[in-house]
This record gives C-alpha cells, sequence and structure tokens, in this order.
C-alpha cells in the first residue's frame, strides 16, 4: 500500500471539519419528527446561498468529474453547457407550480394535475429505480476509483511493477510510472471504499435530514469550485497550454455521428434530459423546494446558472490533459492528474473536497428517495400517520446497503458517464412525458399517463437492450415522444367521463 501520510492525515482533517461545521450549524435547530417538512425540506428554511450550493455538489459530484474527465474529449462539455436550459425552465415555469401546490415532492405535482394519487406513486417509484439501481451505486463506484487512482491505495496485496498488458492486470498511476495490480484485487479495493463513502453518507442522510446535507454541501462547493479550477490551470501548465499531439477529435465541440454526444442529438433527447434532470428529479430540484419562498429559490438557481460557466473548466481540461501525458487511460484519468500535478498536502485538501462531492450526491439521493417513499408510497398505501423521520431513516439505509452490492455491475463500463446517461433513459423519459402533459394539457386522465408511463418505460428497454438503430439521445427522444402521445391517444379513446385536471 502507498500512501502519503501527510496528504491523508489532510483528508481526514479537512472532512471532519466539514462534518463539524455542520453539526454546529444545525445542532440548535428545532425538529419535528414527525413534520415531513422539516426532515425532507430543511422546514422550508434555506437561503438562496445554500440553495445554490447544494444544488451545484448534488449535481457536480464524482461521476460527473470522473466520467467527464474519463471521457478524455471537449464533446462532453455539452452536458454542462447545456444544464443552464433546465435550470432557467425550472426556475420561470416549475418553481411556481410547485410551490403554488406546496410540493413536498416533485411528484406531488402530477397528483394535483391530474387528481390521481396513483400517478404520484408510479413515478416515485420509477425515480426510486434509477436511484437504486443506476445513480447510487455509481457515484460510490466513481467516488472510490477516484480515490484509489489518487492515493495509489490497494488493501489487497502490494501493488507491484508487472508488465501492463499481463492478462488479468489493470493499470494505474503511480509517480512518474504505471504500476500494475491484479484486477481482483483492485475491485476488492474499490468496493471496500465504496462502503466506506456509503456509511458516511447515510450518517448525513439518516441523522441530518436535507438540512445537514445542504449545509455541508455549501461548505464542500466552494472548495470543489476553488480546487477543480486550479487542478484544470496546473494542468494545463503541464503540457505547456499545448494540444499539440491530441487527435483533432477530442478538441472538439462538434460531434460526429460516431462520438459520444452527434451534433445532431442538441436538438432532440439532450434538451429533454436537461429539463428532466434539473426539473423534475428529486435529487435536485428538493433543494429549490426547501427555500424560504419562490423567490428565494429562483435567486438561488440564478446563482447556480452562473456557476455553470465554471464547471466545464473542471469537467474537461483535465481529461484531455492526462490524454497528452498517459493516452487513453479512461475513467482513471482525473485521479491520476490531479496526483500529478498538485503536492501532497493540496491533493489531501482536493480529496477532501472530492470526497464531499461524493458524499453530497449520495446522501442527497438517500434522502430524495426516502421521502419519495414515506410521502408518496408508504403514508399513501400503508399508515398515513407514520413517523416520517423513522420510516425514512429505513429506507435509506436499505438504498445504501443494494447501492454498495451493485457496485461491482459498474466496474466493466468503457465511460462511466455514457453508460449512466444511457441507462438513465429507462426512467428519465417516460417521466418527463408525464410532466410535459401535466404542463401543456388539460382535461386528461390519470389512467391515461399511467399506460403512457408504462409505454415509454417498454419502448426504451427495448430500443437498450434488444434493437437500437439510432444513438440513444435520439432513441430517449422518440420514447418521449412515444410516452406523450399514447397518453394523449388513450385518453381520447377512454370512456366514460374525463377526471379534468386543474387548469395550468
Amino acid at each position: 500500500m502507498n500512501i502519503n501520510l501527510l496528504q491523508l492525515g489532510i483528508f481526514i482533517g479537512l472532512t471532519a471539519l466539514v462534518a463539524l461545521f455542520t453539526y454546529i450549524k444545525c445542532r440548535n435547530v428545532p425538529r419535528d419528527p414527525s413534520d415531513s417538512r422539516d426532515y425532507f425540506l430543511a422546514g422550508g428554511t434555506l437561503s438562496w446561498v445554500f440553495v445554490a450550493g447544494s444544488i451545484m455538489l448534488t449535481n457536480i459530484s464524482a461521476e460527473q468529474i470522473v466520467g467527464m474527465n474519463g471521457a478524455q474529449t471537449l464533446l462532453v462539455a455539452w452536458w454542462e453547457i447545456a444544464a443552464a436550459l433546465g435550470l432557467l425552465i425550472l426556475a420561470h415555469w416549475l418553481i411556481p407550480m410547485y410551490y403554488r401546490y406546496r410540493c413536498t415532492t416533485t411528484t406531488e405535482l402530477l397528483e394535483h394535475r391530474f387528481r390521481d394519487p396513483h400517478i404520484r406513486a408510479m413515478v416515485s417509484v420509477l425515480f426510486m429505480f434509477g436511484y437504486m439501481f443506476i445513480l447510487l451505486p455509481v457515484v460510490l463506484y466513481t467516488g472510490a476509483l477516484f480515490m484509489q487512482s489518487m492515493f495509489h491505495v490497494n488493501f489487497f496485496g502490494d501493488t507491484q511493477m508487472l508488465n501492463a498488458a499481463a492478462e488479468g492486470m489493470s493499470c494505474v498511476a503511480a509517480d512518474d510510472s504505471f504500476a500494475c495490480i491484479p484486477q481482483s484485487s483492485q475491485r476488492l479495493t474499490t468496493l471496500v471504499i465504496a462502503a466506506l463513502f456509503a456509511v458516511v453518507g447515510s450518517l448525513y442522510a439518516i441523522f441530518g435530514g436535507l438540512r445537514a446535507i445542504a449545509i455541508s454541501d455549501t461548505f464542500n462547493g466552494i472548495g470543489l469550485l476553488v480546487m477543480g479550477t486550479l487542478v484544470s490551470l496546473l494542468a494545463m501548465e503541464t503540457i505547456g497550454w499545448n494540444f499539440e499531439g491530441i487527435p483533432a477529435e477530442r478538441l472538439t465541440l462538434i460531434g460526429s455521428d460516431q462520438s459520444d454526444i452527434p451534433w445532431h442529438t442538441l436538438f432532440t433527447g439532450m434538451i429533454f434530459i436537461q429539463i428532466f434532470y434539473w426539473g423534475t428529479n428529486m435529487v435536485i430540484t428538493q433543494r429549490a423546494l426547501a427555500a424560504k419562498n419562490v423567490r428565494e429559490a429562483q435567486k438561488g438557481l440564478y446563482a447556480a446558472v452562473a456557476m455553470k460557466l465554471l464547471i466545464p473548466l473542471i469537467v474537461v481540461l483535465p481529461g484531455i490533459a492526462a490524454y497528452k501525458l498517459y493516452g487513453d487511460i479512461g475513467d482513471k484519468a482525473y485521479g491520476v492528474i490531479v496526483a500529478e500535478v498538485l503536492p501532497p498536502w493540496l491533493s489531501g485538501a482536493f480529496a477532501a473536497v472530492m470526497a464531499g462531492a461524493v458524499l453530497s450526491t449520495f446522501n442527497s439521493c438517500l434522502n430524495s428517495a426516502s421521502a419519495l417513499y414515506t410521502l408518496d408510497v408508504h403514508q399513501k398505501y400503508f399508515n398515513a400517520k407514520v413517523c416520517v423521520k423513522a420510516m425514512g431513516q429505513r429506507v435509506a439505509l436499505i438504498f445504501a446497503v443494494v447501492s454498495v452490492l451493485l457496485v461491482p455491475i459498474y466496474q466493466n463500463a468503457d465511460s462511466i458517464i455514457a453508460l449512466l446517461q444511457k441507462l438513465n433513459g429507462l426512467y428519465s423519459m417516460p417521466v418527463m412525458a408525464a410532466f410535459l402533459v401535466a404542463m401543456l394539457f388539460d382535461n386528461v386522465r390519470g389512467l391515461a399517463v399511467r399506460i403512457g408511463l408504462v409505454s415509454g418505460v417498454i419502448t426504451y428497454a427495448v430500443f437498450t437492450f434488444v434493437w437500437s438503430p439510432l444513438h440513444y439521445i435520439h432513441l430517449m427522444f422518440i420514447t418521449l415522444v412515444v410516452a406523450v402521445a399514447v397518453t394523449l391517444i388513450v385518453n381520447r379513446l377512454l370512456p366514460g367521463d374525463t377526471a379534468l385536471a386543474e387548469a395550468a
């Protein structure tokens, strides 16, 4: 095991310091364990600063920084550039609607619009499916991979210099060379680190609620923006601000048909992916719902848009620099370049804010999953008087355990960011279809929306696992169109009186 003690000490110290500040900030706040808005929305007390900080750090976690830098191409910057559209739509159109109905979950809006609690529960189940089987394990895996490649840690054997092409071996950077360790040993180490992240993240989510999450997010978010920008500048300095030798296709924003983001997908699925993620996804929108009022939420969202202008520097440039220095090393690129350009004391500080980013997304997702199950499923169908805090804690624990067990599934991914976006389509576009119908149409019956949701899931599952005639971003757009069309057609064909949706 090759760990710099100074680096490790600073990492542990700063991580503990953020936890201490968060505890001090939250310890004297009165709480009501039976009040869902208190536990899941911080009692509606967040200022715009904490709204912006928590949204940004929940979004920019290891799966974003590690995954996008792992692509080692400028093209992935489109995920960040297009995000501004989703944030603006949330600020201008969706947030006023959520506050008008005093929504505790984003899915509550669907219940009000269609007057059908079953839609709310159904969409919540889809969200929880995505969190448990896709987002949570990916966050743990990418966070563990970053720590492993940065600290050069291997818990199950000594790191040895072996032939990089040896069968069954996997390479990580160590100092000025590449050390290769048995793949099975590396995977076990990754799983252990992922489990440690899950334990710490669960403590925040289970005992602190959204208030503790938002405060710790903001502290870590400031550090991440500063340190991430510094890493990018130092990485560029390392290659002399010279892109010579890097293939042209890695330095363009105009993607070819064979690229991860073909240029024409920017006008189809990309738009609706962003609206879904920023406007309807409970993990993100929950922070805006926890603001003091609509205006405070909007100020936080505008601040998040401004911060987004910095993010492409953090999630793109280090990966490109790593390509010039080490070649195509995929998702290990970011940990490798950070270890290369930062001195031990500073890399320990950066590891602390990266750990904070991982914990932010993980515990935020646990809190959102707990809210969705407790409020949209358990209270509706099992026990309306359940203690929301106790039930939320149980749900968070189950999600944490399952997500750790699923980490090994993602360890063979060629590009974690591409895989994440592709799998998200299984629930994102069907859910987006339900929200579009809710916002744009009146007089739509709940049964029609539920049938539309099922048709969307089936359509994208066929595209993903059976037949993929086009790029997955186009297929996500087609799935959205199919789900909306089926909903409206079924609504016209259903007999009986129309269950009116409230006017927008």
